[in-house]
């Protein structure tokens, strides 16, 4: 069996039977082990031992200082504040509940993305949501943290299911309904003083058009018993999301730029 299936789960999937009603049957799904996930969530913690070893006093840190989504700094031409943030953050309960939920979504969405699709997700999701932050937060706005690039992947997630529904039957169904909850609670949430709203939304637009172009579309091939899934989806694909995103953000970054000029 090919090395892509090494590791798998049971799917539900009900395939029609000629001449006879539907019988349901399971069919292993791949799975990638959330590599990318563990390593986003240990450098993100270094990055916070290094907060923590580097203040400078009102309640900022060097790498803040450097790094943060702060506005006038981001105008004088510090693009790199549109990523960095996701590495920053401002508390220990801030980084563990962002972590926490990082190594919920993330574990699960990796493995069927796979490692780099789930990054190029992950970073184009932070993109998206520290522009949105830049453009219609506080003109001197600041703000760290990984939420925008978890919100991409909570949209990621519903995309993934619905457009697998098909296949995975009313599993995709409940698993639709229980991610929609959590994306409503967690907006509602962001309307609490001091969260970067604004930043969540983006996140959950950046993370919403790649995954509808890149998201992995599976489709079963081969007779039973040796039935298997394979990805739909090919490159040219991932680059659609990916231009998708960069040039709707990046424009609407350019647009806050200059109309502050």
């Amino acid at each position: 069996m090919n090395q892509f299936f090494d590791r798998q789960e049971d799917a539900p999937l009900s395939p029609p039977m000629q001449g006879s009603a539907p019988e349901p049957m399971r069919l292993r799904m791949p799975y990638h082990p959330p590599k990318v996930t563990y390593f986003l969530i240990g450098l993100t913690a270094l990055v916070y031992v290094a907060q923590l070893l580097t203040p400078m006093g009102n309640g900022i840190d060097l790498l803040e200082l450097y790094g943060a989504r702060i506005n006038p700094y981001i105008r004088a031409g510090q693009i790199w504040r549109f990523i960095t943030p996701v590495f920053l953050h401002a508390s220990i309960p801030h980084i563990f509940f962002n972590m926490y939920a990082l190594l919920v979504i993330g574990a699960m969405l990796e493995k069927y993305y796979g490692h780099l699709r789930f990054a190029v997700l992950y970073f184009l999701g932070g993109f998206a949501g520290n522009v949105f932050s830049f453009l219609l937060g506080k003109e001197n706005g600041f703000s760290v943290g990984a939420s925008t690039a978890v919100f991409g992947l909570i949209t990621a997630e519903v995309i993934f299911f619905y457009q697998n529904r098909q296949v995975l039957g009313s599993y995709a169904k409940q698993a639709m309904t229980n991610t929609l909850v959590v994306i409503v609670l967690n907006l509602a949430i962001s309307l609490s003083p001091g969260i970067d709203g604004w930043g969540h939304v983006g996140g959950l637009l950046g993370g919403g058009i790649f995954a509808w172009f890149a998201s992995p579309i599976w489709q079963v091939t081969g007779i039973p018993p040796m039935m298997r899934l394979e990805d739909k989806r090919e490159y040219r694909d991932w680059a659609i999301g990916i231009a998708a995103v960069v040039l709707i953000f990046g424009f609407l970054a350019l647009w806050g730029f200059f109309r502050s000029v």
